[in-house]
Parts: C-alpha cells; structure tokens; sequence
C-alpha cells in the first residue's frame, strides 16, 4: 500500500518521468537485451557484465543522468560485478552491428505504441511512408588512446547514417561505421536493404548517384534527392514555371539519365531558385524524383524536401540536449554505441511527446513544449523515482501489449502540466557588436562600467 501510494505520488507530481520509466522497462527489458546481443554479436560475448546493464549505464551518461561513465559505474556498482576497467574494455569492443540492432529492435518495439496512442504526426505526402535519410560525422574525442596522443589533428571515432520516419518522429535505423574517412557511399549497399515498396526517401545530394537511385526504383520505392553536380543527365526538355515555395520560384522539366545497365530512365527535375542564397552560396537547387505529378506537384516536392531538415533537428538533439557524442569515448566501438544509445533515448521522447500530442493534440505540443524541458523534468526526478520505487513496480510494463502501454501512458499524460515546459524562442538574432573599447586591457569591472553608465546598484 506505501509503495502503491508513493507511485500515485510520481503519477501525479512527474507524469513525464514516470512515462519514460515505464517506455524503458517496455521497450529495453533485460532479456529482450540480452537475446539481441546473442543474435549480433560475432566477437563479444556475455560473462559477469550483462549487454543489458551496459545499455542501463549508458543510457544514464547519454540522458545526462550522471555525468560521465565512471560515475554511472559507481552509482550502478552494486549491480556490477565487475571492474570500471572491464565495464570500459566491453564499451571499447561493443561491435557496431549490435549497435544498430539496439537502435533497429526499440523502434519497431515503440512504433505500435505511437500508433495506438493516435499521436502520429499529420502524413506529409498521403500513401507514402516518407524515410528521411542523412549521415552524422562524430565530433572529435580527447586524446586518451595512446595513438591519439601525438595527433595535432582531431581525432573522429566515426560516422553513422539515420533513417528518420517523420510521422512517428522515431529513428528506425541507424547504419554504423568505424572508419571516419570512408565515404557514405560505401554503406549505400545497407541503406537499399532496407527499401519497401511504397518508400518515399528524402535526402540530400550525397545520396545522388546512380546506383542508389536505381535500387530505390528496382525496390518499388520513391525518392526526392537534391541533385550532385556530378549527377549524369543524358537529356533534359525545357524548364517551365510552376509558381513559387517557401523558399523561392519553382520550375520543373523532364530529364533522362542511364542506368548501370545503359538504359534509358525517366524523372523529374525540380529546380528552385532561391531568394535567399545557400550557406554555400548556392542561388539555386536541383531536385530529382520519380513521384509522379499526380502524387505531388512541383512545389510539393520542393516543399517536402525541406523536411530533410527535421533530422538536422534530431542530430542537435543528441548532442545539445543528451550527450550522444562523448569526448572521453575515443574507441569507435565505444563511441558508435553511445551514439545508439542516444538515439534510443530519442526514440523514448518521442513517444512521451506522441501520448502528449494524443491527450492536448497536435499543435499545441509541437509549437509550446520543449524538448529540454521535458528532459530536464527527467534528470531532475528519475535518482529520486530509482530510489523510492522497487524494481517490481515496473516488471509488469515488460509484458504488457502496445495498446496496453498505450492506455497506461494516456493515464499519465493526463496529469501533465504542460506550462512547465513551455518553449521560450528566442527572438531575431541581433548583429555581433564590434568589440573596440579597452583593446590594450586584460580584463575590466562590470560594476565600474555600470556606475559610469548611471546604472544604480
């Protein structure tokens, strides 16, 4: 009865907390874990230290919990039984494949909760499953590996490429690489793999070769990808006017290229010129797709290209709000799963962000409620929640079915405050004043400077 009373107590006071408690124990149960290390893994195997109770370390430095390995591994001590030493040794040979499968195995865990909650996003082209797909270079990690030491230049522990489907806001995939300087292209072969029928994929001109472009067609599959100026166009009809996007007039034309084989292959070219320039001082942008006019018209097209961005937004995500590239991790084992991990953690928003948009609807939960602040609501309370709550008050989400879950969290959800993660946007940036005063000095007095400006302290 204490115990009963004590969770009412989080339902009511942390709904968000206990949300995402319940989605960890749902979607990352110890044996599912343990199963799925036993399929992937080719090298490592399990001894004392369990895949599953990496995946709990980790998840604690990548949400921010606590701040660095080492102090997840002493908080987390009396259930390891093993040295910080063997904990960093199966961190650094954690096998990319295993990686990618933890990412894989909790989407198609979480997607059926998402849609039994109702809290997909609105479709961005009906009868189309849109797949965004885009690459993430790891940052640079500190100099801990003996290799490192004497490298002047930064050292990258990897690269991996996300699949993101904007309906669920989830990602599906995750496509890992040890090797920094490998070009994407080399893991073109996986990401066709995974190509249905019916697929819309948008992605940006890295993705522009013929051979992608192919198997995305020989799969059944659609694509909107900008395109590389080394792209082979065998011939093109005339550009004609389509009226304008969001980002600037919309023409669109015919164009052919050959395929592998030498034959002829149709699409569309939409070019858009631009009213503002690029970044990289582009004035205008090619688009290149086979969705049919009737499907999508050109300004459609050139409109959904611009959710690309929306996995720009994920990345920041992983590296602002979580910690999904940490600079202690210099193996890229370690590094890659880290990564994972974050996306994980992403994944487990999402769906707290789903049973919010199912309970106070769509548009007040995307434009008012901030990712930080949900986060942070779960650094604050989950020490405390781990502490006042036995392991048993969560073993029945385990089991539970995804209508069940979904039932559960709109329960919670309801007890939500969403004032208390309002979004604060900041207002139009104002231009970087040119710093001219007191050149010659170290350092000034704040007070000085405000006395002499008739600030009264």
């Amino acid at each position: 009865m204490i115990l009963n009373a004590v969770f009412e107590r989080f339902i009511k006071t942390s709904p968000v907390t206990v949300m995402t408690r319940s989605l960890l124990e749902y979607a990352l149960s110890v044996e599912a874990l343990d199963k799925l290390f036993a399929e992937r893994a080719e090298r490592q195997y399990q001894k004392e230290l369990l895949f599953s109770s990496l995946v709990d370390l980790m998840g604690l430095v990548v949400c921010r919990i606590q701040p660095s390995v080492c102090a997840a591994y002493q908080a987390m001590q009396d259930d390891l039984p093993v040295t910080l030493a063997a904990v960093y040794e199966k961190l650094d040979k954690t096998e990319p494949n295993v990686a990618a499968g933890l990412v894989n195995y909790t989407a198609s865990r979480l997607s059926p909760v998402i849609r039994e909650l109702g809290g997909q996003l609105p479709p961005l082209l009906p009868g189309y499953r849109i797949r965004i797909i885009d690459g993430n270079h790891l940052a640079a990690t500190d100099r801990r590996l003996a290799v490192l030491r004497e490298s002047k230049a930064g050292p990258l522990p990897g690269q991996a490429l996300v699949v993101l489907e904007p309906d669920l806001m989830l990602a599906t995939h995750m496509i890992p690489c040890e090797d920094a300087h490998a070009q994407e292209r080399s893991l073109f072969g996986q990401v066709l793999l995974l190509v249905t029928v019916g697929d819309l994929w948008i992605a940006d001109r890295n993705f522009c070769t013929v051979g992608f472009l192919c198997g995305i067609i020989q799969a059944g599959g659609f694509f909107i990808i900008r395109q590389h100026g080394n792209f082979p166009i065998a011939s093109s009809e005339e550009l004609r006017p389509c009226g304008r996007c969001s980002t600037g007039d919309v023409f669109e034309q015919n164009v052919t290229f050959l395929n592998e084989n030498g034959a002829t292959v149709k699409l569309r070219r939409i070019v858009v010129r631009l009213d503002k320039p690029t970044q990289d001082g582009d004035v205008e942008i090619a688009l290149l797709t086979n969705v049919s006019e009737k499907d999508a018209s050109a300004v459609q097209v050139a409109d959904l290209y611009l959710e690309r961005w929306t996995i720009e937004g994920v990345f920041l995500t992983l590296t602002q709000i979580m910690d999904g590239e940490i600079p202690s991790l210099g193996y890229p084992g370690a590094a890659l799963f880290a990564f994972a991990v974050a996306l994980v953690s992403y994944n487990i928003a999402s769906v707290v962000r789903a049973a919010l948009r199912s309970t106070f609807g769509h548009e007040k939960v995307e434009k008012e409620v901030s990712w930080y602040y949900i986060a942070n609501e779960v650094r604050v309370n989950y020490g405390g929640m781990d502490v006042a709550l036995d392991e048993e008050t969560w073993v029945p989400f385990q089991s539970m079915s995804a209508s069940e879950l979904a039932t559960r969290l709109k329960e919670y959800a309801s007890n939500v405050r969403l004032s208390a993660f309002k979004r604060h946007p900041r207002g139009k940036k104002k231009p970087a004043t040119r710093r001219t005063k007191y050149a010659n000095k170290t350092h000034v007095s704040t007070a000085r400077l405000l006395a002499r400006a008739g600030h009264k302290t």
